[in-house]
């Protein structure tokens, strides 16, 4: 069985953020278990396991993916991914647990994924969270229901990129994880936003570019930069990549480019 490794948001390898993808050639998934384990040996912040659907009016693939600890509802860069192996013309569309996503790839190579887009709930912010991840947010917004993530905004560009909070305490939260953002400190510089993404609960210490985070950052950036609906993010993690993102309504629109980097087979 083949397996490929593939950098999604990023047009070279080793940069953007690495996704394990499986094809498998006929419809059904294998045991829950055993994806797991696939996940956990690959070891990167998500594996996605993709078969074909024959005969389903809604959908051409049924799509799940793993961390190396936990299974998720919803994830972007390994979609990407996904749509970048199956190297299909025109769109295909995805079952997920978060409903029928689609992938369309146009003649460039840039590939838009329609996700659903995030609702933001402000909470009040909790004493004990700030002093793990160091820093004192402008507002703390919960993300959902597929992301369960809290979005914290920061003062500035620098904080985001200077953050450095405490994992291990970080694990013990039962959010999937924490999103620190600011606005860009220069717009010239080719992104309206920047992010981070730490999601130690779900086994992933520092994601380094989180396509789901973005269905929530956009329209948070959206309301804050004069009601613009078409953006560009920068998650500025130790490998970077830009997010095009495009709000909808209630989609959210993600484009980037994905390249492979390890083509190889499953022993086991």
């Amino acid at each position: 069985m083949r397996i490929r490794i593939v950098d999604a948001f990023t047009d070279r390898p080793f940069a953007g953020n690495p996704a394990g993808v499986v094809v498998l050639d006929r419809p059904g998934f294998p045991a829950d278990d055993w994806m797991a384990k696939v996940a956990a040996e690959v070891n990167l912040s998500e594996t996605a396991f993709v078969h074909p659907l024959d005969g389903d009016a809604e959908a051409d693939y049924a799509l799940r993916w793993f961390t190396p600890a936990v299974e998720v509802a919803l994830c972007g860069h390994a979609t990407l991914a996904t749509a970048h192996v199956l190297d299909r013309e025109g769109t295909v569309r995805f079952a997920t647990r978060s409903g029928v996503l689609t992938a369309t790839r146009d003649d460039d190579g840039w590939i838009t994924l329609d996700f659903p887009t995030a609702p933001l709930s402000p909470v009040a912010p909790d004493p004990a969270l700030l002093d793990v991840l160091g820093a004192a947010p402008l507002s703390v917004h919960h993300t959902g229901p597929q992301t369960d993530d809290l979005l914290l905004e920061l003062a500035d560009e620098d904080a985001v990129r200077s953050l450095t909070p405490d994992l291990t305490a970080l694990a013990a939260y039962e959010h999937r994880g924490v999103v620190v953002t600011a606005r860009a400190d220069d717009p010239a510089a080719g992104y309206d936003f920047v992010s981070r993404f730490f999601g130690a609960a779900a086994g992933v210490a520092e994601d380094p570019v989180t396509g789901s985070a973005h269905t929530a950052l956009t329209p948070f950036w959206s309301a804050k930069l004069g009601g613009r609906t078409d953006l560009v993010g920068y998650q500025a993690s130790a490998r970077g990549g830009f997010v095009r993102v495009a709000l909808r309504d209630d989609r959210t629109l993600l484009t980037g480019k994905a390249v492979t980097v390890i083509d190889g087979a499953l022993l086991a």
